[in-house]
């Protein structure tokens, strides 16, 4: 399977985990579980934010407002 990463478009991605992947190019984590991705920043303590709200978009509900003048 050849692999893009969604933040920087490198293939140069190494698999370090069954379901977890890293791209070399920009330092970020990917975890595949399977139609569904997250991304995640490695802090400098090894723990891991999430970047998903930057890459994926939620579903929005549509707004409903009420008229009247």
């Amino acid at each position: 399977m050849m692999m893009r990463c969604p933040n920087c478009n490198s293939k140069d991605i190494g698999k370090i985990g069954s379901h977890q992947f890293y791209c070399w190019s920009c330092f970020i984590e990917l975890t595949v579980n399977g139609d569904k991705m997250s991304v995640y920043q490695v802090e400098e303590d090894g723990t891991l934010s999430s970047l998903d709200d930057l890459f994926f978009e939620e579903p929005i509900a549509p707004q409903v407002h009420a008229g009247g003048m």
